[in-house]
């Protein structure tokens, strides 16, 4: 597969954003290697960027065509362990079709971003890598940087509510099909390990794994989605494998899609709550979840933890978790994401 290096340069001409001077560059795939057929009615283009920690960031910029001015922009992440080439790309394309400028990017430690050791995940820095993506558009000249808003799909639903309760340049979130991953850490799958001995043992677990892991030098890997399944697999595990692990959805850089995070990858997310301050969010918030969804409580406990008549829970009649991941079932609400946007980005 033809790579090239991005030059700095070479696309703020190009995309009019500025891109890293002082960072290390990052090879990037040129050729359209998504999940999706690309749309003929916007530009598309790589870029990179970097957050606080100094980890380079791939990206892909959508820009509509034949536009004019400064736009509203989104940044979009997600889901928890695929990369832009999937869900979040299709967003952000969706959404780029309907005037807004757009950046799909690979969170810290995954896909074609930065940061060693690979297949880590931090409720902090892939917070960060949403607040990164606000510097990003803010500083782009095609971006009214009072009109930036995020999206964040599954496990980065979560991410996104604690970006936007912390940087308030973020006016108006949405959290499709979201997972809480500090709860799933600390509760498990609908409470089954909701227990001071349930999270001693874990910590055990994880414990002994780090030991190995530094003995070994190198870190074990968990697997990714399950395959092949397991006759008695629960559905929702079966909905992840129809997607992560066949042509509808794979992608050989994504860890779901294939060898999956570090075994004590996602060990932080036990002590540090996402949502704590989600109560303090004083911008507009869209919760976006299937009716039929296994994950659904999360967002219900998420709207729970929102304040103010800015709020809303919106739910989809019929849909599961990985609908909401691309357009199979044709469910996904753009129309509803485009109609918030364009009166909270205004």
């Amino acid at each position: 597969m033809k790579r090239i290096t991005i030059i700095a340069l070479l696309l703020f001409v190009l995309t009019g954003c500025n891109q890293n001077k002082n960072m290390n560059t990052l090879t990037l795939t040129q050729e359209w290697d998504k999940t999706f057929p690309k749309s003929e009615l916007v530009n598309h283009s790589k870029v990179t960027f970097h957050n606080r920690y100094g980890i380079e960031l791939a990206a892909d910029l959508y820009v509509p065509k034949n536009s004019n001015g400064k736009l509203p922009a989104i940044a979009v992440s997600g889901p928890f362990g695929a990369v832009k080439e999937q869900s979040s790309g299709l967003y952000a394309q969706h959404m780029a079709e309907r005037g807004f400028v757009t950046l799909a990017f690979d969170p810290s430690f995954t896909g074609e971003s930065g940061g060693e050791p690979r297949r880590m995940a931090s409720p902090d820095i892939n917070t960060e890598d949403f607040c990164a993506a606000v510097d990003f558009l803010s500083t782009c000249e095609l971006v009214d940087p009072e009109r930036i808003g995020i999206i964040g799909i599954c496990g980065f639903g979560g991410m996104a509510i604690n970006a936007a309760a912390l940087d308030p340049r973020i006016k108006a979130t949405v959290a499709s099909t979201m997972y809480d991953m500090s709860r799933v850490a600390r509760e498990g799958y609908f409470g089954s390990t909701d227990s001071e001995e349930a999270r001693d043992a874990q910590r055990q677990a994880w414990a002994a794994q780090r030991t190995e892991d530094y003995r070994a030098g190198s870190y074990k890997l968990a697997g990714g989605v399950v395959d092949p399944l397991p006759e008695d697999a629960p559905w929702f595990v079966k909905d992840y494998h129809a997607y992560y692990k066949t042509e509808r959805g794979f992608h050989p850089r994504s860890g779901n899609s294939t060898d999956g995070w570090n075994v004590i990858g996602t060990i932080s997310f036990l002590n540090q709550p996402l949502l704590d301050m989600a109560g303090e969010i004083k911008t507009p918030v869209l919760l976006i979840h299937g009716e039929k969804a296994h994950s659904r409580y999360f967002s219900e406990g998420a709207f729970a933890k929102l304040k103010g008549d800015n709020k809303e829970l919106y739910i989809v009649p019929g849909a599961v978790h990985t609908d909401l991941y691309d357009d199979v079932a044709g469910v996904i609400p753009y129309d509803k994401m485009e109609a918030f946007f364009k009166e909270n980005l205004k």
